[in-house]
């Protein structure tokens, strides 16, 4: 059965193992569209499981379950490409390991403490913004354009996302918030890193053996610094919560970054990074679902800070 899952997300992600060079060529839009889409769909469902989660278990446990269950997951991937690494690649993938799976988990889970999943899904397209930034800064990308006006449309509209009381009628801070924009920014920063340093290396390779990596990590604080095992066997519905966040970590950790950095390599970081135009869709309709409430400072915030990822990653 292992060896089954191996063979097919060898032969559909890792470019490597694909038919033809002719092949790969003609139907590199498509799969491109294709990897967006499912990207979307996992990534966008990924805020409501967290929430289940956070039912039980309190959000280090969160975090650190997801980081640990991803890596065990891709571990039988992750062995055999360990000979594939060079001089200085190690060191690349951890970096890339913390920035794009280790710190966000955390921040993620803490910040849903105090923020509805559907808000934390809308804020999350801040990425392709610190894409842009990061890119400028450390990769000697330009701006060009509405790109200095589309950042601060982006960051006008998280302001007003984290200020928006459900009740329509009154505005309050939501540090929590800053969480997220943390964590975006960690996510720009791994699309440029992974664009730019990690060249010679499949997505396969690159997901797996990062969370190779980071999982002993998780594994330690989990074990050794929280009382996990405790709320495991005693609290009610302790199981069903570990189940929901199993998932997050096999489908929205692992699975999806592997799509994520295959998607990467195909296209380009931009085009990767507008994973995050559909994901509040997706976050959205499952918060509505699980009986969340938006008002209209909510979906202004929204418009405004997808106006701006659009200008300011235009080309």
């Amino acid at each position: 059965m292992m060896r089954s899952v191996r063979y097919f997300l060898k032969s559909r992600l890792d470019p490597r193992h694909s038919r033809s060079p002719c092949s790969m060529s003609e139907n590199k839009n498509f799969s491109a569209l294709f990897l967006l889409i499912i990207l979307s769909l996992i990534w966008g469902t990924s805020f409501i499981l967290i929430k289940q989660g956070l039912k039980v278990f309190p959000p280090d446990q969160v975090g650190a379950i997801r980081v640990l269950a991803a890596s065990i997951f891709l571990l039988p991937l992750a062995i055999p490409h360990l000979k594939e690494l060079k001089q200085g690649d190690h060191f690349k993938l951890l970096v890339s390991g913390l920035m794009a799976i280790f710190i966000p988990a955390f921040l993620f889970a803490i910040a849903q403490t105090h923020l509805e999943s559907s808000l934390t899904g809308i804020l999350n397209t801040l990425s392709p913004v610190f894409m842009a930034i990061v890119g400028t800064l450390f990769f000697h990308q330009r701006f060009k354009g509405f790109a200095i006006l589309g950042i601060a449309l982006s960051m006008a509209g998280a302001i007003l996302l984290t200020i928006t009381q459900t009740d329509n009628t009154s505005f309050q801070f939501n540090s929590y918030a800053l969480l997220v924009v943390i964590a975006c920014a960690f996510y720009g920063a791994n699309l440029n890193w992974v664009k730019f340093k990690i060249t010679g290396l499949g997505s396969i390779t690159i997901t797996s053996v990062s969370l190779l990596f980071i999982g002993p990590l998780a594994a330690a604080y989990l074990f050794g610094f929280t009382d996990f095992i405790s709320i495991l066997q005693n609290a009610p519905n302790a199981w069903k919560a570990f189940g929901f966040i199993v998932v997050l970590a096999l489908m929205s950790t692992a699975v999806a970054n592997l799509i994520f950095n295959r998607l990467i390599k195909i296209s380009t970081p931009l085009y990767a990074s507008s994973v995050t135009y559909l994901m509040p869709i997706v976050s959205v309709m499952w918060g509505v679902l699980d009986g969340e409430h938006l008002v209209m400072g909510h979906f202004i915030g929204m418009a405004a800070i997808l106006t701006g990822v659009y200008l300011a990653n235009r080309k």
